[in-house]
């Protein structure tokens, strides 16, 4: 039983913020990279940002490069994007993940992915 649920997504203007979570099963969470990435209608799934399993490292896709920094709780198994100044081309599906591998945007290394949260940016 791994399963991977996002929370957090929904409507907001350009230029606010709001703060994505993915709860984790244990099995799946510890010693697992976990990684965020997004699909805009029309567009292919993009790499936004991963975490080690330590917390000590991360990765970030340029776009979200001092903008959309992650973190994990592994006490509470959740990982967190928290997505600041967004603008209209933020609006995508986010999608959580986890890959036994180290760091890294390639979502063919990731075993476990989440349903999904809409999050949308009007301008």
């Amino acid at each position: 039983q791994v399963q991977l649920v996002e929370s957090g997504g929904g409507l907001v203007q350009a230029g606010g913020s709001l703060r994505l979570s993915c709860a984790a099963s244990g099995r799946t969470f510890m010693r697992h990279t976990m990684g965020w990435f997004r699909q805009a209608p029309g567009k292919e799934r993009e790499f936004v940002a991963c975490i080690l399993w330590s917390g000590g490292s991360r990765y970030y896709a340029d776009s979200a490069k001092g903008r959309f920094p992650i973190s994990r709780d592994n006490a509470k198994n959740t990982v967190y994007l928290q997505m600041n100044s967004l603008k209209p081309e933020d609006t995508a599906v986010y999608y959580c993940a986890a890959s036994p591998l180290g760091l890294g945007g390639n979502s063919r290394a990731y075993d476990y992915w989440g349903q999904g949260t809409q999050v949308t940016v009007s301008s």
